[in-house]
């Protein structure tokens, strides 16, 4: 495939894919395209052992959907761009059989921590931050409904889901959400290291393994999955949901 918006490169056994969308890798249908079919890419070629996300920009990892996509969608346009999103990068991931590294030069927000989480670890820069803004904007974090009380607690997952309130690279390592956080300039470096590490492995071990790893955690994700994207489908045909993206295109508060 012909990558216009990523740069997927493969050296030592190990294969980056790094987004390149300007100005902050916003995702939309290409984009996320793009990302899967990388993955392909990577599961498919033998010598491939370890893969690497990361983003070509220092001020941001992605700062998740394109809203100007979704902005006026109807909930079977956003059932189809999460259909790419949810299900079909989960299904990559999960028999992907090689184990996969975030690398966040930046700030993830909303579909970009998907990216991230969806991912076996994550390496982070001092100056990243994860956040969950789509409440502000009148529409839900659907995914992570499902991941972020399972990873940190229900109580600080709900705080962060509802809230909208950014956390810091270094308080989301605290909970467990990110495994290391390092200097801005050592992020790729560290990815590449775990990446070399994990590559140094069996590769027929790791990947029987890896797969029965994602076997034993995945109770019942896809279903979870699935009961949440209803609910934002049906969230993003409201008119409350309309204003809230209407403000943030206007750049002026929502009149609820």
């Amino acid at each position: 495939m012909d990558f216009r918006l990523l740069d997927y490169s493969t050296s030592g056994h190990i294969a980056e894919i790094t987004m390149r969308r300007a100005p902050v890798n916003a995702i939309d249908h290409a984009l996320i395209d793009e990302i899967n079919a990388a993955y392909r890419e990577a599961r498919r070629d033998p010598d491939v052992r370890a893969i690497i996300l990361t983003s070509a920009f220092d001020n941001a990892f992605s700062a998740g959907m394109d809203l100007a996509m979704i902005r006026h969608a109807r909930g079977l346009d956003l059932r189809r761009y999460l259909e790419k999103l949810y299900f079909e990068m989960h299904d990559l991931q999960y028999r992907l059989g090689k184990p996969t590294i975030a690398a966040l030069t930046g700030p993830a927000r909303a579909a970009g921590v998907t990216l991230a989480v969806s991912c076996d670890v994550i390496v982070a820069s001092e100056t990243a931050s994860l956040g969950y803004p789509e409440i502000d904007v009148g529409v839900i974090p659907a995914m992570h409904f499902v991941h972020l009380p399972r990873q940190i607690g229900r109580h600080k997952a709900f705080e962060l889901l509802f809230g909208g309130k950014p956390i810091s690279a270094r308080e989301a390592e605290h909970h467990g959400l990110v495994n290391h956080v390092v200097p801005p300039a050592e992020v790729k470096d560290k990815a590449r290291a775990l990446a070399r590490d994990f590559a140094s492995k069996s590769p027929l071990v790791m990947q029987l393994a890896r797969d029965s790893f994602m076997r034993a955690n995945d109770f019942e994700y896809r279903r979870a999955i699935e009961n949440v994207v209803e609910t934002i489908c049906n969230i993003i045909e409201t008119d409350d949901a309309k204003e809230g993206l209407n403000a943030f295109n206007e750049k002026r508060r929502p009149r609820w």
